[in-house]
């Protein structure tokens, strides 16, 4: 058992909260999905063991793993119709003693090696929904319509539903905690009449839970027995269910299933308390799954930004441009993303679980396109990349045809390195032609060397981009084009990409320009509302000469601390200060004094 947070340093939910929304685990972290829909059963957790080191090697930084505990279906469950989240391949249960994935000893081995390996470990929660009950109970209910949750028809009926879990052969091992009807809002399954319909329970404080999505009018149910969300012992048995896992596992953070499901408020309460009790900040990021920014934005808001969020947006901008027979736009392809919108909480991805064939929410993106929209998560400042396990080792099943998804490993290895190299420094964006993009890094003291991304979905063609970096050669490390590209005396270069393809240019180490040096600016305590960014504004021109229009932009890798690193002249003093500025160009300033820069050293920092 890992006594991980039992002697740990309690701290404040305020600071607790600051820690957790940077959610990588060293710089330029990439998270991996470590699974798909169709996984073979079996040894996934002895997998995991056995390529831990290679994948650290190849610039992993944190692996999702699916839901370790026994679902319904026994060792043929996913994970996601749980029936008893504290067994974690440890009872006789369903059927085996094994999940899908391996038994309990496994799963801990693997956590062991992942985190030896320097990967943090985000475990697969699924709170929504509870399956496979041990027994049915008489409860009054009525039924409601699919497409309208709020919608109730032919009167209060009693049904038997599945609703009592006593987990007989666990026998109060870790918790005697058992389930009843009370601690639901509804089923979709009456035993007694043989009906298969939506029924929403009555009695005491019996109702939907809010705020939900509201899809559906409203939508708490989506599958098996519904929990109750605002029923105080299911909150208490949540809340001691991750404190036991915690403990337990030793996991690093979350992926939060279902969350459009899930009352947001308790979501927000959940999670600042475990990071309360155990002192950890355990990065955890949510699934709701919507093209809808307005309710991603919503979400983010009612839950106080306490997790990250998958950008469904931005893998449906990608699916649309691969499936435009290269006639997408390119110049929107991050339009209506949290990526560009809400990058600090905007976890990116190309594909999931979810989206692969043969799935209710299947919408692909085809091969020819995936390199491409890798290079886009992967290359840029913005967001924090994850990797989906069939792109990377590819995936064959026949569970709706023969589907046969491409190993993307070898271009995916190529991205990696290169953002574990050269992902730093300045971004400038080229988002501006219908079928070629591209932008810049320019590196910092530490990644010295610049680097240039184009990626085209047409013919191909060329761009003149700064790169910072005079009069040096370049190459194109994936290979996909030839030849090297020479900057000019003032650090740009025409830059070029193949048809349909991407390029990622990459400079001799030439550290910074001459007559310069690197000053890494810090600003504490920027927390921001959305659309707000932090800035530095100064006295010299290289800091916009106090004009905030020209102030140069932190990133919130450690938010809400913000930082950057910029080559600024040699020997020059200057006097600066941090401001929020949001896309309208309000500004809010750095109270107190200026901060001064004797012009020496490497670093200077302020705080709001």
């Amino acid at each position: 058992m890992n006594k991980k947070f039992s002697a740990r340093t309690l701290l404040t939910p305020v600071l607790v909260f600051f820690l957790s929304i940077s959610g990588l685990s060293q710089e330029n972290g990439v998270m991996m999905q470590y699974f798909h829909w169709y996984q073979p059963g079996g040894n996934l957790w002895s997998e995991v063991q056995t390529n831990a080191a290679d994948l650290s090697a190849a610039g992993i930084t944190a692996l999702w793993l699916p839901p370790a505990y026994k679902g319904q279906a026994g060792a043929y469950d996913v994970g996601y119709g749980v029936y008893d989240m504290y067994d974690l391949g440890e009872f006789n249960q369903k059927g085996s003693v094994a999940t899908k994935y391996g038994t309990k000893q496994q799963y801990l081995d693997a956590i062991t090696a992942l985190q030896n390996a320097g990967i943090q470990v985000y475990a697969d929660v699924v709170l929504n929904h509870r399956g496979g009950a041990d027994a049915t109970e008489s409860v009054t209910a009525t039924r409601v319509g699919w497409n309208d949750r709020n919608y109730e028809y032919g009167g209060d009926v009693t049904i038997d539903a599945w609703t009592s879990f006593t987990f007989p052969v666990r026998n109060n091992t870790y918790s005697s905690f058992q389930w009843r009807w009370y601690h639901f809002d509804g089923v979709d399954w009456a035993q007694n009449l043989g009906e298969n319909s939506i029924f929403k329970f009555r009695g005491a404080g019996k109702s939907w839970d809010w705020e939900v999505d509201s899809e559906n009018g409203n939508y708490d149910y989506l599958m098996f027995a519904d929990l109750d969300f605002d029923h105080p012992e299911v909150v208490t048995e949540t809340k001691d269910w991750a404190e036991w896992y915690l403990q337990e596992t030793g996991v690093d953070g979350f992926r939060m299933d279902a969350v459009k499901h899930i009352k947001y408020s308790f979501l927000q309460d959940w999670i600042t308390h475990l990071r309360t009790v155990t002192g950890d900040p355990l990065f955890t990021v949510a699934e709701f799954w919507s093209y809808d920014k307005g309710k991603l934005h919503n979400f983010i808001t009612k839950t106080g930004g306490t997790m990250h969020l998958f950008d469904a947006p931005l893998h449906l901008n990608f699916y649309n441009a691969s499936n435009s027979g290269g006639s997408y736009d390119m110049r929107t392809i991050l339009d209506n993303t949290l990526m560009k919108e809400q990058p600090a909480l905007a976890v990116t991805l190309v594909e999931n679980h979810d989206t692969q064939p043969c799935q209710a929410l299947a919408s692909p993106v085809q091969d020819w396109f995936k390199p491409m929209a890798y290079a886009v998560i992967l290359l840029r400042e913005e967001g924090y990349p994850n990797v989906f396990y069939a792109d990377y080792y590819g995936a064959s099943y026949n569970d709706c045809g023969t589907i046969t998804m491409q190993s993307h490993k070898a271009a995916i290895d190529v991205l990696l390195d290169a953002r574990k190299h050269y992902a730093y420094g300045d971004q400038v964006d080229y988002l501006d032609h219908w079928d070629v993009i591209g932008w810049t890094r320019k590196g910092n003291t530490q990644h010295p060397n610049a680097m240039a991304v184009l990626v085209s979905d047409g013919p191909g063609g060329s761009k003149w981009m700064d790169v910072g970096r005079a009069n040096t050669v370049f190459v194109d490390v994936t290979g996909n084009y030839g030849g090297t590209v020479t900057t000019n005396n003032d650090g740009w270069g025409n830059f070029h990409v193949s048809g349909g393809s991407h390029s990622v240019w990459v400079g001799e180490d030439t550290g910074t320009q001459p007559g310069t040096h690197n000053v890494c600016f810090t600003c504490y305590n920027g927390t921001t509302v959305w659309g707000q960014n932090v800035y530095v504004v100064g006295s010299i021109p290289e800091l916009g000469s106090w004009n905030t229009a020209n102030a140069l932009k932190l990133d919130p890798n450690n938010y809400p601390t913000w930082d950057k690193c910029f080559d600024m002249p040699n020997s020059t003093p200057f006097e600066w200060k941090c401001i929020k500025k949001d896309g309208n160009g309000n500004v809010v300033w750095q109270s107190g004094s200026n901060n001064a820069y004797s012009g020496s050293g490497g670093s200077t920092s302020g705080s709001f």
